[in-house]
């Protein structure tokens, strides 16, 4: 049956309103959007008081709940699908680490045989960080397993994936780097740049070449400098590019994100969480791939070497932090969880916002911007 929410505040695709109604349609996508004296005759589900934003959309994120996209089976996958509505999260990209040709091959050949099957947040694509990055800044990234671009093994694990793989994340001084790239791009794939030791010149070509993102900007690249430009120096240089931010507090500092925001704009910014399986579990041990990790204090930090790990960081926290550290409107805030990223993953058309006819995604948000509420496809499917 169609419905209508009533609420303080509507986060829409170009504008935000005051008041009003919205739209959500029999079949689960969303209709109009109406002014407050503009009452529509039907049933109003009524939020006053609270905001209405839509879904969240984590273009890179490895696992949480103790489930881990290397590691997990299809259950353990569609529970952690499930467990993103808790985030806010209505839209995802599972997204894997460097590992062996033959495991990124299984791990494929699941998600491609599973396709379109989960319950909760929907997964729009997969997304590969790695194998083919340099040991210099792989990070928590096994340097075992490192390799040169290969367009043709790549197109094996997308063949794989039924076409799932729609992303990945790789270093440009790697030899043949920039033809990977161009070719990678001419079949729809999104490029991003990072874990690599790349000065300026090379990730300018890796993005002249048909890269459009910058990977945890300023995390698993050489510091910026003003004497020897590196890949940091690129992100904050280089137009009409995407860079993706962990803002945790602990990956990049409030001071550095608040003026990278001012520089690039929040229109530039895709707020992501590089959460690995710990994300919603206790401090303690556990693992990311292969390497042994602890969490203590908000942080995931491998045993060997004390690295930062990926996060435990959920988008929704991302998006408060984002706010509360005066960084951003709601607003923007919002755009860099939910727009931006969608838009720069090529799944705008599925997600990111609150438009005509799209999903009715979308989360009920305190204006503390804490979530009391999140539906998928117009069904409520999560209360805090």
């Amino acid at each position: 049956m169609t419905y209508y929410i009533h609420a303080d505040k509507f986060f829409l695709e170009n504008t935000t309103e005051e008041g009003g109604y919205l739209e959500v349609q029999d079949n689960g996508k969303f209709g109009f959007y109406y002014r407050e004296n503009e009452k529509p005759a039907g049933k109003i589900i009524d939020y006053t008081g609270q905001w209405i934003a839509p879904g969240l959309v984590d273009t890179h994120v490895h696992g949480s709940l103790k489930e881990d996209v290397m590691k997990s089976d299809w259950q353990g996958i569609n529970h952690l699908s499930e467990g993103f509505l808790r985030s806010g999260v209505t839209s995802w990209l599972p997204t894997t680490y460097t590992a062996g040709a033959d495991t990124l091959m299984q791990i494929c050949q699941m998600f491609g045989k599973h396709k379109g099957e989960e319950t909760g947040a929907k997964i729009q694509g997969l997304h590969f960080e790695g194998p083919y990055f340099t040991a210099e800044h792989a990070g928590a990234e096994n340097p075992k397993y490192l390799l040169d671009p290969d367009i043709d093994q790549f197109n094996a694990w997308r063949d794989a994936s039924s076409g799932l793989l729609n992303k990945i994340s790789l270093a440009p001084e790697r030899k043949g780097a920039k033809e990977f790239i161009r070719e990678a791009v001419k079949e729809g794939v999104v490029v991003s740049l990072g874990h690599s030791s790349s000065n300026y010149e090379q990730a300018t070509d890796g993005i002249e070449a048909g890269a459009t993102m910058f990977t945890h900007t300023f995390n698993g690249m050489p510091d910026p400098s003003h004497h020897a430009p590196t890949m940091s120096n690129a992100a904050m240089a280089l137009n009409n590019v995407t860079a993706e931010l962990i803002c945790d507090g602990h990956h990049v500092k409030p001071a550095l994100v608040r003026a990278f925001v001012q520089l690039k704009g929040p229109e530039h910014i895709a707020l992501i969480t590089d959460c690995m399986e710990a994300g919603m579990m206790p401090d303690g041990d556990y693992s990311l791939g292969e390497l042994p990790v602890y969490v203590k204090d908000g942080m995931a930090r491998l045993k060997d070497g004390d690295n930062l790990a990926g996060s435990i960081l959920q988008l929704n926290t991302a998006v408060k932090n984002i706010v509360d550290w005066n960084v951003a409107t709601p607003e923007a805030a919002i755009m860099m969880a939910s727009y931006v990223p969608a838009k720069s993953a090529h799944i705008l058309d599925e997600c990111g916002s609150i438009a005509p006819d799209k999903a009715a995604d979308f989360l009920v948000l305190n204006p503390d911007m804490t979530l009391s509420e999140t539906y998928l496809n117009g069904e409520s499917r999560y209360q805090a």
